[in-house]
Formats: C-alpha cells, sequence, structure tokens
C-alpha cells in the first residue's frame, strides 16, 4: 500500500499501521479515510499530505 507525508510537520501515514488513536484501522488506505482526518502530529487535512515516492 502506498504511504503519505504530511508536508508540514513529515508524518508518514502508512496504511500498514493506520492511526489507531484516531479510529483509523490497519489495513486502512489513505484514500479510504474520512476527509475529516487531520495529521495525528500537526493537525494539517488530508490535503497537505503527498505520495510517497519509493
Amino acid at each position: 500500500m502506498k504511504k503519505y507525508v504530511c508536508t508540514v510537520c513529515g508524518y508518514i501515514y502508512d496504511p500498514a499501521e493506520g492511526d489507531p488513536d484516531s479510529g483509523i484501522e490497519a489495513g486502512t488506505s489513505f484514500e479510504d479515510i474520512p476527509d475529516d482526518w487531520v495529521c495525528p502530529v500537526c493537525g494539517v487535512s488530508k490535503d497537505d499530505f503527498e505520495l510517497v515516492e519509493d
């Protein structure tokens, strides 16, 4: 699965881990996260994330 990085703080959303503190289960792709989800580190929206290029 594709990882996404926050362009503000550098947090990387890894679908294999999810974001359990925000109710996002492991295995949830970035596209399937609710639109109102925010970065757990700095609080910006999904719009501020970019695909991590391998």
